[in-house]
């Protein structure tokens, strides 16, 4: 037993598996609009999920920086909901069977973590191993969402354009296992889905389509996302019926709509992204707005 077998138990009985794709989602990161979250879940929901390796969650997380929920009711505890990270295997829409990662990122042992999630990847023969997420960008929720693809080879991206060259950011384990894949020789990609930033703390249900469209480009998986399109319907009436009830927030909208359009002509291309460099509108314009309106749908 290596140390990296010590940190999971795997199923004795794993379904007949040929070469699946692996997608990943790990909650603690930059995650806007919750998209890789909503994506993943939906999945784990609607796929007939089954639960083929688990992690031992004890050497991974630090329970008091992320408190699980526990129940009282009246004199005494009556639930304790355990964090779980675990491998699961699921089938699309058409009965093809996927594996999916998802629970807490560790908060420590990530070298660990990521050493054993490439052994799995070995073991299970994976074919392709995919990331999502979402990050907050200067881009209107009137356009479509772009996604920024990334990966260890070029012939897996295909022609999108890349708005950065090289930039040094805070590091996560999702990012580290694509990198340790990569080194060990696996194919990985990830995608980054473009939610708007005044929207980045809310659940952005356009997001999460736009990465399961993107994986189903990538993969040929097929999802059924009927769910998710009537929630981002419902979250885009919101959404705009907040827009005209505010002049400072529809002409902030408007100011953002017109430099997505202005690049997207420049460009070429439908779905530009926002660099760097692109000015965000003034919190006081857009985002503190949105918030309080997000608050006041929760309440």
């Amino acid at each position: 037993m290596t140390d990296q077998t010590r940190l999971y138990t795997l199923d004795e009985e794993i379904p007949e598996l040929e070469r699946p794709v692996l997608l990943y989602f790990l909650d603690g990161f930059m995650d806007a609009g919750a998209a890789g979250r909503l994506a993943t879940d939906h999945l784990l929901s609607s796929m007939n999920p089954r639960t083929v390796a688990t992690f031992d969650i004890d050497s991974l997380l630090d329970y008091r920086s992320r408190r699980p929920p526990m129940v009282f009711d009246t004199n005494h505890w009556v639930d304790y909901k355990a964090p779980e990270l675990s491998l699961r295997v699921c089938e699309d829409a058409v009965g093809v069977p996927f594996l999916v990662l998802s629970g807490p990122e560790p908060d420590r042992s990530w070298e660990a973590f990521a050493a054993a999630v490439v052994e799995l990847v070995r073991r299970l023969d994976v074919s392709l191993s995919v990331g999502v997420h979402g990050i907050p960008m200067a881009v209107p929720h009137t356009r479509e969402t772009g996604l920024t693809p990334h990966g260890n080879r070029p012939d897996l991206l295909g022609e999108s354009a890349s708005w950065i060259s090289r930039v040094e950011v805070p590091g996560s384990a999702g990012a580290l296992i694509e990198y340790r894949l990569d080194e060990a020789g696996h194919d990985a990609i990830g995608f980054t889905a473009h939610v708007p930033h005044y929207l980045s703390q809310a659940e952005y249900p356009a997001a999460a389509i736009a990465l399961l469209n993107g994986v189903t480009a990538a993969t040929g998986l097929a999802f059924r996302t009927g769910e998710l399109e009537e929630a981002a319907v419902q979250a885009r009436k919101q959404i705009d019926d907040q827009v005209a009830a505010s002049e400072e927030i529809a002409e902030a909208v408007r100011g953002l709509e017109a430099r997505f359009d202005a690049v997207a002509a420049a460009s070429g291309n439908s779905l530009p992204m926002a660099g760097p460099d692109a000015r965000m509108p003034d919190a006081e314009e857009i985002a503190a707005e949105f918030e309080r309106f997000l608050a006041e749908q929760e309440e």
